[in-house]
């Protein structure tokens, strides 16, 4: 490990103590007297992201591994897609594996990475808890994070600003309750992924932030588990009968949660009791935002741009020059009103 990866790694080890990295613990610890999450503390401003693809022939004589979070999920897809992209581009020798969001399947992926001589891992897997066992399977090589950190392994955390990503679509979701309910709604449920750690905490606490800039948030439900569209889809249909009125806020980690919610609210005849404010953008969710009147706020990541940080960035760190710790997407409040300007593929209603 060179001097500036153990510069990185040190200075990864004293964000998390301090409770600093990815803005997580003011969202985790904080209160307000009404017992929700109180605002996070202001934080320093976002590193500039430099990068905007890799440079033609610039990863040749390199071996790149890639850990996939897991490809039944649409958004990962599109990640995986352009950064297969970039790594063809720059003439890397590419190491590929699905972790499929499994633990099990997940070491043996680190495992995969070692045996095929990774030099370094972009290392995207949703069990941050144990990412130690991940890191140790393939040497703890230089490692890039995607939106859930990889300690202690981790040189470069780049995905979502969780905390300003949540916050705007919260924000979004809050002054439509002030301006069309004034804040007098049912209840709040917050579709979450408990498992992301940091991400989860920083991503669904922004959210409460966001909303509360408008609103006071009441009746509040965590769903810690219900991230993907089957869980949520079953936690929502178990959850529905529990929850009277007509007026219920659904905020979700991803689409993937909305998209259950949307089936459970559905199947028991209560289409039009639940209004979502999601994350990601991703295509799965374009025609429900643009057509579904009660799809009301998400935020743009922009998955099929990951790799244009990610792979040069990696290339760099292979070339032993220095990158900044943290690199983050650059979001965007969608809506109806923006949707087709944004993504001019959303299909008609």
């Amino acid at each position: 490990m060179n001097e500036r990866s153990r510069m990185s790694r040190s200075r990864l080890a004293v964000l998390a103590v301090a409770g600093l990295l990815v803005l997580a613990p003011a969202a985790v610890i904080a209160q307000d007297a009404s017992g929700s999450p109180a605002p996070a503390a202001s934080v320093a401003p976002v590193p500039v992201n430099p990068y905007d693809g890799a440079i033609e022939g610039s990863g040749v004589g390199k071996t790149i591994g890639y850990m996939s979070l897991g490809e039944y999920i649409p958004f990962v897809n599109l990640v995986t897609q352009g950064i297969a992209d970039e790594i063809a581009k720059s003439g890397a020798t590419y190491i590929f594996c699905d972790t499929n969001t499994d633990p099990g399947a997940t070491l043996a992926c680190a495992q995969q990475m070692k045996t095929g001589g990774a030099q370094g891992v972009i290392n995207f897997q949703i069990n941050q808890a144990q990412s130690p066992e991940f890191c140790a399977a393939y040497d703890n090589v230089t490692t890039i994070a995607i939106d859930i950190v990889q300690p202690p392994c981790q040189d470069v955390f780049f995905g979502a600003n969780n905390h300003e990503a949540g916050r705007l679509s919260g924000a979004g979701m809050g002054k439509y309750a002030k301006d069309n309910w004034n804040c007098e709604y049912d209840a709040y449920v917050s579709l979450e992924s408990v498992g992301a750690g940091d991400a989860n905490a920083a991503r669904m606490g922004g959210m409460r932030d966001g909303f509360k800039e408008y609103c006071p948030i009441i009746n509040e439900t965590i769903r810690p588990d219900d991230d993907r569209t089957d869980k949520a889809l079953k936690g929502m249909t178990d959850l529905l009968p529990t929850l009277p009125g007509h007026r219920i806020i659904v905020t979700a980690i991803n689409e993937d949660g909305v998209l259950g919610a949307i089936g459970a609210a559905a199947t028991l005849g209560r289409t039009a009791d639940l209004f979502y404010a999601g994350q990601g953008a991703d295509p799965s969710i374009w025609k429900d935002v643009a057509c579904n009147p009660q799809y009301i706020s998400t935020t743009a990541y922009f998955p099929e741009q990951y790799g244009k940080t990610v792979v040069p960035a990696m290339i760099d760190l292979l070339d032993g020059k220095e990158v900044s710790p943290e690199l983050y997407v650059k979001h965007i409040l969608i809506n109806k009103d923006n949707i087709r300007e944004v993504y001019p593929a959303t299909p008609a209603c």
